[in-house]
């Protein structure tokens, strides 16, 4: 079962969208440095298809993708929650900030429009630094992963 301990809308964390960020619990991480160490701990609310459709209906006029941040204790799960965005409003990308070097066994690329992959090491900096170990990929429907990841640094 699938647990999220928050959500907002944001704007930095896939390029030109306005996400849905939902904050999943229970990362089986660890990484030295985590901005949001709360959500390694199993706590929150149940998200499963009700919760996830009450936030569409909430917001789904006003954002243009949801991304579900962490939930590397169960990436089935959230690549089915994926699907489900999809079948609900179509017009709407998703993507997955994951802490796995790669796409877990099993889930196809396309499942997702954008995937974060890669665990955060503090020597290494986020998203926006030129030595950053995580990469950014936009994904098209045929599963091609391209890297964006430099979008995140100032020029």
């Amino acid at each position: 079962m699938v647990r999220f301990y928050n959500f907002d809308i944001v704007f930095a964390e896939i390029p030109d969208e306005v996400t849905l960020a939902i904050n999943i619990t229970g990362c089986p991480y660890r990484c030295p440095g985590c901005h949001s160490p709360h959500l390694q701990t199993d706590c929150g609310e149940r998200f499963d298809d009700s919760a996830l459709q009450a936030l569409l209906e909430r917001y789904g006029a006003g954002i243009t993708c949801v991304c579900f941040m962490g939930g590397d204790a169960d990436p089935h799960e959230i690549a089915r929650l994926s699907g489900k965005v999809r079948e609900l409003r179509p017009a709407l990308r998703t993507g997955w900030y994951s802490g796995r070097g790669t796409l877990p066994e099993g889930i196809d690329a396309a499942t997702f429009d954008y995937v974060k992959l890669g665990g955060y090491v503090q020597t290494y900096g986020g998203l926006d630094s030129p030595t950053t170990n995580q990469r950014m990929y936009a994904i098209s429907r045929d599963g091609t992963m391209t890297d964006i990841t430099a979008r995140f640094r100032k020029h």
